[in-house]
């Protein structure tokens, strides 16, 4: 099996994409509003999903970033919606899609760092989204755009083939429990979606805490032939921002394992 992996520093967190789930025990009354709910769920995640389940409300201040910035950075996952990403950022740049966002502060510093490069983050987590809208709002990021719903209905449906320069995917949920271990993003499937919307020599960008889900990365990864180990710069930097809770890897003694891979011409 190839080495994939590189380990750095202890440099982790699981940003845990999550999904807001309708409350189980409402009141009978409730009854219309909760299947609603479901039949929406349904329509957004309509397979086993890699991310867990939610509920999260937002601050009024989220709110307002939420109804100042979504309509014109924001968009629902859709089966039906192949982005037009020169349409939508308003010129035509090197393109990114982040799986995973979390809250957004590893995206905005990036985007930050790189403004020539234009990026789509992924999440579920309607407050988490919120907080990015909020940085890209203060820091008048007009690089970044944001997708709310499963990646794998992105990749699959949304992103045209061999559109992207990278895609990055990190601290996926390591769904460390056996019987979970199907819920995990970066499965075949996953990466085939992966290597067909990335152009020829772009590059896909993986980093994880959990020993476990990295040697199954790894296996994943040996066992395909699309995408293999960078051996030079690839057109984006491979940098991450620290955030708060990589100390407490640091102080755990978990160190991050890190894949970057380009994919062949085709």
């Amino acid at each position: 099996m190839r080495d994939y992996g590189r380990v750095t520093s202890p440099n982790p967190k699981a940003q845990r994409s999550v999904l807001p789930a309708p409350d189980e025990r409402s009141a009978p009354d409730d009854k219309a509003e909760i299947d609603a709910a479901r039949r929406e769920r349904a329509r957004l995640y309509p397979r086993v999903t890699s991310f867990r389940s939610r509920r999260g409300s937002l601050t009024p201040a989220q709110q307002d970033n939420w109804e100042r910035l979504w309509p014109s950075v924001g968009r629902e996952v859709s089966e039906n919606d192949r982005i037009d990403a020169e349409a939508w950022f308003g010129r035509n740049a090197p393109l990114i899609l982040e799986i995973g966002c979390g809250t957004g502060t590893s995206t905005a510093a990036m985007a930050a760092e790189e403004p020539d490069i234009d990026v789509i983050a992924v999440d579920v987590y309607r407050p988490g989204i919120a907080q990015l809208l909020g940085m890209i709002g203060r820091e008048n990021l007009t690089n970044i755009r944001v997708i709310r719903g499963d990646a794998v209905i992105v990749l699959g449906h949304m992103i045209a083939p061999a559109s992207l320069t990278g895609v990055r995917v990190f601290f996926p949920d390591p769904w460390p429990k056996a019987r979970h271990h199907k819920r995990r993003l970066l499965q075949p499937s996953t990466i085939e979606l992966i290597a067909e919307v990335l152009r020829d020599n772009g590059a896909l960008h993986i980093a994880t805490d959990h020993a476990d889900y990295a040697h199954s990365i790894a296996e994943v990864l040996g066992s395909q032939s699309l995408l293999v180990p960078a051996e030079t710069a690839v057109p984006f930097s491979t940098a991450r921002p620290v955030t708060k809770f990589e100390g407490r890897a640091e102080r755990e003694g978990r160190p991050v394992t890190e894949f970057v891979l380009t994919r062949v011409p085709r």
